[in-house]
């Protein structure tokens, strides 16, 4: 058991440097920033690293590209033969991504962009071959998104939520039988799930 005291880590100051962010990241905040767009803190960019890493994941999905930031904290704990699959509806914010991912070192082929409305794009993908998705866009598609995740996910593959939501946690909660969920307090208030 552990004994009530003063955190090591300083507070929610600390936990956000505790792992600092690279120069290409840095840039893709920034760009991010100048678009009027909100990239994820940075514990939330580590969090999704070690799901990434934890799930040994070689298949990802990413709705809501922005301007890499996600991406690239996702490229980073996945395989080396890992591909991710980003979604987004703006071309341009995608132009910026592909750009950052190179920067960060990553080859073209690692990341497939796909314009588009994630629900659109989604009942094209195939089913049980993928080892995470994260949801970052339009919180109104969330829920038909989480059910498109129940079939696309293999068994014990993970569901990231980026600002959930009270009533998406307790549908996701409430399907036992599907996922095994927990709520993260990152500064983005991540939703998480394994699926079962």
């Amino acid at each position: 058991m552990r004994q009530l005291g003063p955190s090591t880590m300083g507070g929610r100051g600390g936990i956000e440097s505790y792992i600092a962010e690279d120069a290409v990241l840095q840039t893709a905040r920034n760009l991010a920033h100048e678009l009027g767009l909100i990239p994820v803190a940075v514990s939330t960019g580590v969090t999704l690293r070690l799901f990434a890493a934890m799930v040994n994941a070689r298949a990802v999905i990413e709705i809501g590209t922005g301007t890499g930031v996600s991406g690239v904290w996702l490229l980073r704990g996945m395989r080396a033969d890992g591909v991710l699959t980003t979604i987004d509806l703006d071309a341009e914010h995608q132009r910026y991504a592909r750009r950052i991912f190179i920067e960060a070192g990553f080859a073209a082929s690692r990341s497939r962009v796909i314009a588009g409305r994630a629900l659109d794009v989604l009942p094209r993908l195939a089913d049980g071959v993928y080892d995470l998705m994260v949801l970052d866009g339009n919180p109104a598609d969330h829920e038909a998104a989480v059910s498109a995740a129940a079939r696309l996910l293999r068994p014990g593959g993970a569901i990231v939520v980026i600002a959930g939501g009270a009533a998406l946690a307790e549908r996701v909660r409430d399907e036992s039988d599907v996922w095994l969920p927990a709520l993260i307090p990152t500064p983005d208030s991540l939703l998480a799930a394994v699926r079962r």
